[in-house]
């Protein structure tokens, strides 16, 4: 089984393909220091640790797409969504893996 197809289940390079065509709102949850150095054509950078007072720039988003360095920061940052009211979330993984997948 390969890292996209344990991370998203299913077509992995379909499903990201599709929602980031569909304008999917990409948030880097690395630091700001890590995303200055590189990231993602589009994406904003959102820190992990900053997330609870930065709600409110999720709501009314068709989709959710987060990541960062390995994928463990966005597993919880997709958890942390979930628990306040966020299903549309995806984790991404990494930088690298998001980064394929926008044009």
């Amino acid at each position: 089984m390969g890292i996209l197809s344990w991370l998203f289940g299913g077509s992995a390079k379909q499903d990201l393909t599709g929602i980031i065509n569909e304008g999917a709102f990409l948030v880097d949850v690395r630091s700001p220091r890590e995303f200055s150095q590189n990231h993602v054509k589009g994406s904003v950078n959102i820190p992990l640790d900053s997330m609870p007072s930065q709600l409110a720039k999720f709501k009314n988003k068709k989709h959710i797409i987060v990541f960062c360095r390995s994928g463990n920061r966005s597993s919880q940052a997709k958890s942390y969504l979930e628990q306040n009211g966020f299903f549309n979330v995806v984790n991404g993984g990494t930088v690298e893996i998001v980064n394929q997948f926008v044009s």
